[in-house]
């Protein structure tokens, strides 16, 4: 008798239809990702076993590999051995443990657009696991790294006036004086993938924290598919070489983006203190030059 195919319990509630059928890639968050989410997304809706599948063919095809060099792999999550920690099977083995939801499929779409920015994430996160384990608490390093991992927006920026602005919280430089410099000296790119799921549903409060990362002015005239390599390269770089806290971020609301959302077109839009906070922040970083 032939064995039969494992089964795959899809871990998603009951509606998980209707999750997947609510990304609208129109959303100009989700620009970077539409070529490949719109195959993912149909083949998540036919089912579990094609949506693992159609991961694989992609890992395959652009033969990514962790921060241990493991090549990459995406796998059941109840493939995950008892015991064993997420982060350091991953390091270990190469295999993602995954999920058919939305959380994991924007952590998936992520692994194959960053994929150096999370093969250093995980290299970090299972370094740190295997010096003091799993415990109750992660530690300040691990929260960082998990805070990235979930709701980070890289913040690029060729105007240092600009940076300033964010750093200090002020939204009206930032987003209303210096509207026409979005896109010409600065941007935002969601990594968080907790954070692209909560934008499946967009709402006015929702925040990100933004990882600056200055560039010189040439990245502008980048295309997308190479500015997205040095934000990979200059990224995950950063992230093996320091120890990242909380003070590395900044609060930035994402529907104040410029182009994002069709209310803040509206000046008016701003002017609520419970989500456009006065604040302040002071963090440098080094300017990179892109190799286009």
């Amino acid at each position: 008798m032939a064995a039969r195919a494992p089964v795959l319990r899809p871990h998603l509630h009951a509606d998980a239809s209707d999750a997947f059928a609510r990304i609208d890639w129109t959303r100009p968050w989700l620009a970077p990702l539409v070529e490949r989410g719109r195959r993912w997304q149909s083949a998540a809706l036919a089912g579990y076993a094609p949506y693992l599948g159609t991961l694989n063919d992609d890992a395959r095809l652009a033969a990514l590999a962790t921060g241990r060099g493991q090549p990459l792999a995406f796998i059941a999550q109840d493939d995950l051995p008892a015991g064993a920690s997420y982060e350091g099977h991953i390091a270990a083995t190469g295999c993602v443990p995954t999920r058919h939801n939305l959380h994991d499929f924007f952590n998936g779409s992520m692994w194959l657009q960053y994929p150096r920015i999370k093969a250093a994430l995980n290299a970090r996160q299972a370094a740190e696991i295997g010096l003091h384990g799993i415990g109750a608490t992660r530690g300040s390093l691990r929260d960082a790294l998990t805070l990235f991992d979930e709701n980070a927006v890289l913040f690029v920026s060729a105007d240092p006036a600009l940076t300033d602005a964010l750093r200090r919280f002020d939204w009206h430089a930032l987003f209303q004086a210096r509207r026409d410099a979005w896109g010409q000296s600065c941007e935002a790119r969601i990594f968080g993938h907790a954070l692209l799921e909560k934008l499946v549903a967009p709402y006015k409060a929702c925040t990100g924290h933004a990882w600056i990362v200055d560039v010189s002015p040439d990245y502008f005239s980048c295309s997308d598919h190479e500015r997205r390599s040095v934000l990979d390269e200059a990224v995950s770089a950063r992230l093996l070489s320091e120890s990242p806290t909380s003070r590395h971020f900044t609060p930035l609301p994402v529907l104040g983006v410029p182009g994002w959302w069709a209310q803040n077109e509206s000046p008016s839009f701003y002017d609520d203190t419970s989500v456009f906070r006065s604040g302040r922040r002071g963090r440098s970083s080094g300017a990179i030059d892109p190799p286009c």
